[in-house]
C-alpha cells in the first residue's frame, strides 16, 4: 500500500506560478506511472503531466510548455511546476500511481487562478 500527499496549491492570479509537490510513503521507484491529474468542476478527471512505464515524460497538450513534472528519488517525492497559469488551470489537482494492480490517488489540493 501506498499514501501520497499533495501540497501546495492556493489562489493565484493569472500568469503566477505555483510548484505542487507529492510526496509517497515509500519509494517512487516501486510506484508506476506517477503523474499529477486534474479535476475541475463537471469535469472528468484529466492527465495533466506524467512519468510513462519506460520512464518518458507525457503532457497534456493544454500545459506543454507551461508545467514541468520532475521527481526528486531521495525525498519520494513528484513536483509540478506551474508557470504561466490561467483560469482554465482552476481544478483539485491530484497525484497518482500504480502499484499491485491498483491505482492510487492522493487527496487533492485545490489550484485557483484568478483572471
Amino acid at each position: 500500500q501506498v499514501q501520497l500527499v499533495e501540497s501546495g496549491g492556493g489562489l493565484v492570479q493569472a500568469g503566477g506560478s505555483l510548484r505542487l509537490s507529492c510526496a509517497a510513503s515509500i519509494s517512487i521507484f516501486s510506484i508506476t506511472a506517477m503523474g499529477w491529474y486534474r479535476q475541475a468542476p463537471g469535469k472528468q478527471r484529466e492527465l495533466v503531466a506524467g512519468f510513462t512505464s519506460g520512464g518518458y515524460l507525457n503532457y497534456a497538450d493544454s500545459v506543454k510548455g507551461r508545467f514541468t513534472i520532475s521527481r526528486d528519488n531521495t525525498k519520494n517525492t513528484v513536483y509540478l511546476q506551474m508557470n504561466s497559469l490561467k483560469p482554465e488551470d482552476t481544478a483539485v489537482y491530484y497525484c497518482g500511481g500504480g502499484l499491485g494492480g491498483r491505482v492510487y490517488w492522493g487527496q487533492g489540493t485545490q489550484v485557483t487562478v484568478s483572471s
